[in-house]
């Protein structure tokens, strides 16, 4: 299993996250390029992608290409793209373009593609919550949202990336669970309802990855996010930021092997 104590060491890697615009994805996103790691992101928000962008720009590096349809640049070291996941048309040209850029050279991932002997490593961490309401108070469009992105988004990235980390015979992938998406709560049946399939999702295809790959359920722990503040109004503030976070989710993250295959972990 995972030694989180670990530091997450060896050669360099490059990380694919979802949703890393804002709350864990960003932090994260900025705790692995800190460690010297290469970073493949999205985000449904362009103007936050630009702006990760310039934050992650190295001083050597030359500024990001201008792009009308995405804020993608092909000379930094890191490449990041506007794209919503829950499109399965704009996750499969996404796909296509991180190929392209041979930017999967050695790790590739969902939420995170590693770069080190054609390793797989993806973390799959784009998500939202409902407003507080019981279910028969939550209108169909905002329930849909919710199914959307946390879970038809993370099966969009495993259908168009899991093949790319076959084809290498390495592979880890990470599926952004909950506590709420293994215990109950009131008011969010949505959000829990979606990340209960995404435990479940992980177990299943856990069981379908060929050796060499293995998939993970890992659950956050409780983060004082936009999300968090939703629910919990002030209060939120008594727990870790995202920056706090971070750090600890990196080394475990980066420790993961093919035996936690389809184990439901926590930060």
């Amino acid at each position: 299993m995972v030694a989180a104590t670990m530091a997450g060491g060896g050669p360099p890697k490059t990380v694919l996250i979802t949703g890393v615009s804002r709350g864990l994805g960003r932090a994260l996103t900025l705790e692995l390029a800190r460690r010297g790691h290469t970073i493949i992101g999205c985000s449904r928000s362009e103007d936050k992608i630009q702006a990760l962008q310039d934050e992650l720009q190295l001083p050597s590096d030359p500024p990001p290409a201008a792009s009308s349809s995405s804020s993608s640049s092909s000379s930094s070291k890191h490449l990041l793209t506007a794209i919503d996941v829950r499109s399965d048309d704009s996750v499969k040209e996404f796909a296509k373009s991180v190929a392209q850029a041979r930017r999967v050279p050695d790790i590739i991932g969902f939420y995170c593609i590693l770069k080190a002997r054609f390793f797989l490593f993806s973390v799959n961490n784009a998500g939202t919550i409902n407003k507080n309401n019981k279910i028969w108070e939550v209108p169909a469009e905002e329930f849909d949202m919710v199914i959307d992105t946390n879970l038809k988004g993370v099966a969009n990235i495993l259908r168009h990336f899991v093949p790319l980390m076959i084809e290498r015979k390495k592979g880890i992938i990470v599926n952004m669970s909950s506590g709420w998406g293994r215990s109950p709560a009131a008011e969010v049946a949505p959000y829990c309802a979606s990340k209960w399939a995404i435990e479940g999702l992980s177990r299943s295809v856990a069981k379908e990855l060929p050796p060499g790959l293995a998939i993970v359920a890992l659950s956050p722990g409780v983060v004082n996010t936009e999300m968090l503040a939703s629910c919990f109004g002030s209060s939120a503030a008594l727990y870790q930021s995202p920056e706090a976070w971070a750090p600890k989710a990196a080394t475990m993250i980066l420790n993961l092997t093919e035996d936690d295959n389809g184990a439901s972990l926590t930060v």
